[in-house]
């Protein structure tokens, strides 16, 4: 079957034939693969800044965000069906008896480094014709999903953090409801859905990213309801003159120094989340000015990565949410779909389309 792999020791990126994988346990699914996203984080494996092929290999399948259709399940599999839609989640636990947090099944609080993520770290990717999971690592997508349900794993980066915000501002006895002011810096899309996720619980969203309007994510946003502000023309202190401090910042861009700058625009007992992995600036920070307005204002800063079942879980309830809340918004969010020959290209941005690349492995 077809399959995208990178190979790191010839730095190479190529569409190759590998064996079509079977059922090796009563609990294992095998599942078509329907449509693979492109995100950053293949940039950084195309690259070969990050990922690792499976112990004994010498190439690595890429693709973590999927969708699937059900093809075959094993005999003890009770939950799912041949022709089911599914989503499955990336990481898998480490083998250490001492992590708590994997033995737990919060594998996203991982303390030992030492877990496989398919696609991304030791373990294959979902870039391929099909594959085989076993059935816990693997959520059932409701049938009129069929056209987002390539948008989960992404948006489970918010569900997650909103889950953490909820739990660290439980500190504030005083506030009955969470929802106040948010910012989200960036506009791709994990940027947008992470917008999406804070309106519907609640905040009054800004979106604040590079780019000047008119283009095709402020309008977006802006049709969402989400009022846009470019950095480029507004900077910090007049993103706040304009729409007041930010009880939550939802960082979705990965530059660190656009990030720290932004961290000025934080309320008082304020929470500021780090989605992004940025490579290292030259510019340094005000270390004592950093350190005096966290303190003296009581903030937070959260940096969160992968996500957990319940996560996946929201995502695809919030999917439903978001359809129902802004009809063909969602589905907008996916401007180009490609054969999986042409990963390589649009990964490095040959291609890239205007917000969100999809591989399609099977088409309508």
């Amino acid at each position: 079957m077809k399959a995208v792999a990178v190979f790191p020791k010839g730095r190479e990126v190529k569409v190759i034939d590998v064996p079509e994988p079977r059922l090796r346990s009563p609990t294992d699914v095998r599942v078509r693969t329907l449509e693979v996203g492109v995100c950053g984080t293949d940039k950084e494996v195309v690259q070969f800044k990050h990922g690792k092929p499976p112990e004994g290999e010498d190439h690595l399948i890429v693709g973590h965000e999927c969708l699937g259709e059900v093809v075959e399940v094993g005999e003890q599999v009770k939950d799912l069906a041949p022709g089911d839609l599914v989503v499955p989640r990336v990481r898998r636990p480490c083998p250490s008896p001492d992590c708590l947090p994997c033995r737990t099944g919060a594998t996203d609080f991982c303390v030992t480094g030492e877990y496989t993520e398919r696609g991304i770290q030791g373990a294959h990717g979902f870039a391929a014709e099909s594959f085989v999971e076993d059935s816990q690592y693997l959520h059932k997508v409701p049938r009129e999903l069929r056209g987002v349900a390539v948008l989960t794993e992404p948006l489970t980066i918010a569900e997650k953090a909103l889950r953490e915000v909820a739990h660290v501002q439980t500190r504030m006895p005083w506030q009955r409801q969470l929802p106040g002011r948010a910012v989200v810096l960036g506009a791709g899309p994990v940027g947008l859905l992470g917008a999406m996720a804070l309106m519907r619980a609640g905040f009054q969203t800004t979106v604040y990213s590079r780019s000047p309007k008119p283009n095709a994510k402020a309008e977006l946003s802006e049709s969402l309801g989400a009022p846009y502000v470019s950095s480029k023309e507004n900077p910090v202190d007049a993103l706040v003159k304009q729409r007041g401090r930010a009880d939550v910042v939802y960082e979705a861009a990965g530059v660190a120094s656009a990030a720290f700058e932004l961290l000025s625009a934080l309320a008082p007992n304020g929470v500021f989340i780090f989605t992004g992995v940025s490579e290292s600036e030259e510019e340094r920070l005000d270390e004592g000015g950093l350190m005096k307005q966290v303190v003296m204002n009581n903030q937070v800063l959260i940096g969160t990565v992968n996500a957990a079942a319940v996560d996946f879980e929201s995502a695809l309830e919030d999917l439903g949410r978001f359809r129902a809340k802004w009809p063909g918004k969602v589905e907008r969010l996916l401007t180009a779909r490609h054969r999986p020959e042409d990963y390589a290209e649009v990964v490095t941005g040959e291609k890239r389309s205007d917000i969100k690349d999809v591989l399609i492995f099977t088409p309508e």
